[in-house]
């Protein structure tokens, strides 16, 4: 089965205002040149670069999701030895199906949903649909962490996410729960998944199991944030589907950016999921210089299949 591999350079717009066009243009060329010969030597073919990024297709999703581990490791320890003052990392994005080719170039639902994927993901992150999860699910060298169902541009029905975990640090390994499945994205027996917050000098933590939790200007919400622009009660984040979902039920809306993008997501009375680590805006965007801002971050348990059952 074809899979479709997108990877690119997580905050390039940036880069160039930073370091100028001339050395910026430098940077981002050797980058994707240089991913180019690992998705190669991986056994990828690359299709096309982008600019910042590069499209390849793998004619087999596990090879496809060894090779990008074994990149993003690559990368990882090509970073850790600095070549410039400043090192960007990547990210990518999976998909696998039917995929046309078109006079060198590729189309096909795979493609834009594996793109989609790529934009969506934070720095270091590698995210894949549940097709690539259902094909791969017997790699013992694959963690794969449930995001659950997230909106992708073009589709009619929110898709069932998961992000790769590449990294074999001992905070990662010790994160990692041998959970039986009791049927695909179900887990028997994992620790719960925590969400801390933290704003100005407070901080808070909950549990999915002390969820839902809301926030806003309110006495009675969980989060106090005392800003007048702020609704009394803002927004809500919910346990669901395996996820920590945050709702807007403001007036004016909440500006979600995960770390490493560029691109928050905003919401009016509209819901996203919340992973990894990042920050919201209430009620201004995040342009504002005073706009009132809370840190979360996600923290639990990696999942790997192939411990008790596998995905049906």
């Amino acid at each position: 089965m074809t899979t479709v591999v997108f990877a690119d350079i997580v905050g390039s717009t940036s880069l160039y205002e930073t370091l100028g066009n001339e050395h910026a243009a430098l940077m981002v060329t050797e980058v994707v040149q240089w991913m180019a010969g690992r998705i190669q030597a991986e056994g990828g073919r690359v299709i096309k670069t982008l600019g910042d990024g590069i499209m390849a297709l793998f004619d087999e999703p596990s090879v496809a999701v060894e090779g990008m581990l074994n990149v993003m490791r690559a990368h990882r320890e090509r970073i850790s030895r600095p070549i410039h003052k400043i090192n960007p990392d990547v990210r990518v994005g999976l998909d696998c199906g039917e995929v046309v080719d078109v006079g060198g170039d590729c189309y096909g639902d795979a493609v834009n949903t594996a793109a989609r994927l790529c934009d969506r993901a934070a720095a270091g992150e590698i995210w894949a649909t549940e097709a690539v999860v259902r094909a791969t699910a017997e790699m013992p060298t694959a963690r794969f962490v449930r995001l659950g169902h997230l909106k992708v541009r073009g589709k009619s029905e929110p898709l069932l996410m998961y992000q790769i975990e590449w990294r074999t640090e001992e905070g990662v390994e010790q994160l990692t729960q041998h959970a039986g499945l009791t049927e695909f994205g179900g887990v028997a027996g994992s620790a719960p998944l925590q969400i801390q917050f933290s704003w100005g000098r407070a901080h808070m933590q909950f549990r999915s199991s002390e969820v839902p939790v809301h926030l806003g200007r309110s006495s009675d919400a969980h989060l106090y944030i005392d800003d007048p622009r702020v609704s009394r009660l803002h927004a809500r984040i919910d346990w669901h589907d395996g996820t920590f979902k945050l709702t807007d039920l403001s007036t004016f809306g909440t500006w979600v950016r995960f770390d490493g993008s560029d691109t928050p997501i905003q919401l009016r009375r509209d819901s996203c999921v919340l992973h990894g680590n990042g920050e919201m805006a209430l009620s201004v965007p995040f342009t504002a210089d005073d706009a009132p801002r809370i840190a979360f971050q996600v923290t639990g348990p990696h999942l790997r299949f192939g411990e008790g059952q596998t995905p049906r």
